[in-house]
């Protein structure tokens, strides 16, 4: 840190002092200044600071003027919409602590210090790929080029990739005709985590093109015809198929009622199977922070839950009234009193750290105390106007339990034996996702009411068995539902006392779809978190949550399940593995080609199946491995699935962005929309998940095994050949190039490319490809059996001149 910004930060730490009349530490618990950096002016200055420089959306002309104020060094760059700014600043961690208190908050950090240290290196290489790709014309890939109508509108999205992507000087122009008028677009570059990906365009159009041509600025030209996303007519609703059995957001309780009722009502059909562990329960210790200052504050939380007990805890700090009285704790019941120390002149002389340790001696069967968030606690204690009374803090009514909670999944299915392939459906991992719960049981009722007069639903209900959990968190979503709407996490406390204290209540918690064990955090990858009050936050090992060992249980209990969603919201996303990545982007290990196809294809079905309802469509650009159109999720539970258990698991985002026509804008619709879109949202994704449960009914009546042919085929050749298998459906290609006789542990045809197609063989030499191929269904084709000792493999030899 320099000099001058070392003034700057000290400047801006007295400001904040004078401003609060209170240390940093009180608004700031993770930084590491402690309040004595002010109130003992010998202690020694806080360490070094990286900076940064960030994005800050700044709320008001008051909010701006304050920035100006405090001298925060800012870049020239501001920008101003609809009464906010964004401004770009450069700044130190305290620094946007700070900021905070004025409801200026980072939108984005654009460059860290330590990026600094690479970018010369950076650079120098990125100009000497610039200048190799410029010798040279690029090579273009049209991956995707699509039109389709929803309730808004027609769009065009294209999907292009250039050999020279990697670059961002590599430019790419659309060009197509529209009502015969000639209309052009530049693509816009997807980069993520450092990997290029493609190209894209998506805008609304008045007539749909019948092709596109892309040109690069580098030369690279392609043409692509243009097909219909989602191609399907909207299918006519049977007049005899009833749905629409949601009403309102619903509790765990009601949700569990409801299936219970189910249960009763149709016991031919269905089971409700109890998990075997049992949440935590909606429940917290009674807490009090008592002081007003951080130095003589102490946090007191009780032994019992506060609804067994802990609530009705009181504490009282007093004066006794006498001169050089000794500190004394004194029990009553549930009233404790504190009698504080005194001095010669009968003024109060107890520390926090002193009231601290009186409690912990000496009420130890009521109350836990410490310090406030690490501090030393020498600040002296206060009395106080009236006993403080602890509280668990919780809202809600008689009618949610605290007692533990026990998840239940509703087993749906003529035959419940395991003797039918299993389907999974499972909700509300996050808590405030509220509209996720209603898509299970909506598709519960529907499966149910249509079974005796939908010929349809009872095939699927004779030949399936199907798994629906309405909500992995209960505890989680009461709390989102009474006490704080934004909840994600469980309420499972894992913090130390520094960490605990009431005004963290909010932030405890383990995030359900970062707890499982496969491409954790744990393992080095990235989208998880370690830290006990933030958000992702993993857990403190892989499986520690009861929630997250309730699905492992679930799918090791029944290995006939074959196919699995996980509902989430919002933002109108289907994906599925891998889902995670490390600091190097690289993922866990991608589908074969054929498995990728198989995901593609169930997709096409999915999602017209969403588009019924009311013309949703779930865009291209957020339909594939998650990766692709979202982000890392280390240690999610669809990775853990799939990787573990072979199922082919997907994951919803219900809530799809709304077009707006005037605005010409994309809205997004939220966790917890008004009711009149959640329920929407509930129809259109039910539909999904029955178009899931058809999914898998269509495989299990799959008993045709896959064929395929190599191109070229047996033949010489005169120089090196890349030999392409295509198969008859979505079907996984295992292979070898030695002569020896292909099994599961052969290698398999993989993607060419991230969101590309299988990739080709490159032949140089004369060489034998003994192949077979697997559907989704397990079909082997020529039903080879690789486990045996038969011959009836694919072979082709190329003979290389």
């Amino acid at each position: 840190m320099t000099k001058q910004k070392k003034q700057k930060w000290k400047r801006n730490l007295v400001v904040m002092t004078a401003i609060t009349g209170l240390g940093f530490s009180t608004f700031y618990p993770g930084l590491s200044i402690p309040v004595a950096a002010v109130e003992q002016p010998d202690q020694p200055i806080p360490k070094e600071e990286s900076v940064s420089i960030v994005q800050l959306v700044v709320p008001n002309e008051k909010a701006k003027d304050k920035l100006l104020e405090l001298g925060i060094d800012l870049t020239h760059r501001i920008e101003a919409h609809d009464g906010v700014y964004e401004v770009d600043a450069v700044v130190t961690p305290t620094e946007i602590a700070m900021l905070k208190t004025f409801g200026i908050n980072v939108k984005e950090t654009l460059i860290t210090e330590n990026q600094w240290n690479t970018r010369v290196a950076e650079r120098q290489s990125t100009v000497q790929l610039q200048a190799s790709l410029a010798a040279s014309e690029d090579t273009l890939k049209v991956l995707r080029a699509n039109h389709f109508t929803n309730q808004s509108g027609t769009f065009l999205y294209l999907e292009v990739k250039s050999s020279a992507g990697a670059t961002a000087s590599t430019a790419l122009k659309a060009t197509w005709t529209e009502n015969g008028e000639e209309k052009s677009a530049t693509l816009s570059r997807l980069v993520d985590y450092g990997e290029y990906l493609y190209h894209y365009l998506l805008l609304p159009v008045s007539a749909i093109p019948s092709s596109v041509k892309i040109e690069s600025n580098l030369g690279g030209t392609d043409t692509s015809t243009i097909n219909e996303w989602l191609g399907k007519e909207p299918k006519h609703p049977k007049t005899d198929y009833v749905t629409d059995f949601v009403d309102h957001y619903m509790a765990p309780n009601e949700l569990y009622e409801r299936a219970e009722k189910l249960a009763k009502e149709f016991p031919n059909l269905v089971e409700i199977i109890d998990m075997p562990n049992k949440t935590n329960g909606y429940r917290r210790l009674a807490q009090a922070t008592i002081g007003g200052t951080t130095n003589l504050a102490v946090v007191v939380s009780s032994k019992a839950w506060g609804h067994e007990g802990g609530n009705d805890v009181s504490v009282e700090f007093k004066n006794p009234g006498t001169n050089n009285a000794p500190l004394k704790v004194t029990v009553d019941g549930t009233k404790i009193l504190v009698d504080l120390a005194t001095d010669s002149s009968g003024k109060a002389t107890s520390t926090a750290a002193q009231v601290v340790k009186a409690l912990n001696e000496n009420a130890s069967q009521l109350v836990t105390a410490t310090t406030y968030r690490g501090n030393t606690g020498a600040g002296v204690v206060a009395p106080t106007t009236n006993a403080a009374i602890l509280t668990d803090g919780l809202k809600a009514g008689v009618d949610v339990s605290r007692d533990p909670f026990t998840v239940k999944a509703i087993r749906i299915g003529k035959h419940r034996d395991g003797s039918k392939p299993g389907v999974l459906g499972y909700a509300q991992e996050h808590a405030r996702e509220w509209v996720t719960p209603l898509v299970t049981i909506e598709t519960a009722e529907r499966l149910l009411r249509n079974y005796s007069q939908d010929s349809e639903t009872r095939k699927l209900v004779d030949n399936l068995d199907i798994f629906l959990v309405p909500s992995v968190n209960p505890d989680g979503a009461n709390y989102s539902l009474n006490d704080y709407n934004m909840q994600r996490k469980n309420m499972t406390n894992h913090c130390g006392p520094t960490a605990s204290d009431p005004g963290y209540r909010n932030n405890w918690g383990v995030d359900l779809n970062r707890n499982h064990s496969v491409g954790s955090v744990f393992d080095g990858y990235i989208g998880g978190g370690t830290s006990c009050t933030g958000e992702t936050y993993a857990g403190p090992a892989e499986n520690s949550e009861p929630e997250g060992r309730n699905l492992v249980w679930l799918a090791d209990k029944n290995p006939n399940i074959k196919f699995a969603m996980n509902i989430h919201s919002y933002g109108g996303y289907f994906m599925w593995s891998p889902g995670a990545y490390d600091s190097k982007r690289t993922t866990l290990p991608r589908p074969s080609a054929g498995e990728e196809a198989f995901y593609w294809a169930a997709s096409d079905n999915i999602l017209n199946d969403i588009q019924d309802h009311r013309g949703t469509v779930i865009l291209p650009s957020r339909t594939g491995p998650i990766p692709d159109v979202l982000y890392s999720a280390a240690g999610n539970s669809a990775d853990y699935l799939w990787y573990e258990k072979g199922i082919y698991a997907w994951n919803f985002e219900v809530g799809a962005d709304l077009w707006n026509k005037d605005t010409k804008r994309w809205q997004t619709v939220g966790f917890q929309p008004a009711f009149v879109e959640g329920h929407e949202e509930a129809m259109e994704f039910a539909n999904g998940l029955i178009g899931l449960i058809k999914v898998a009914y269509n495989s299990a009546k799959d008993h045709q095994p896959p064929s395929s042919k190599a191109t070229p085929g047996n033949g010489k050749y005169t120089g090196p050949v890349d030999v392409k298998i295509e198969t008859s459906e979505p079907a996984t290609i295992y292979y070898t190039l030695d002569g020896s006789r292909p099994t599961f542990q052969s290698a398999k045809i993989k993607l060419s490319g991230t969101r590309e197609f299988a990739e080709t063989l490159k032949i140089e030499k004369t060489t034998t490809i003994n192949y077979f191929t697997v559907d989704a269904a397990g079909n082997i084709e020529k039903n080879y059996n690789p486990l045996g000792n038969g011959k009836n493999y694919n072979s082709v030899t190329l003979t290389i001149k």
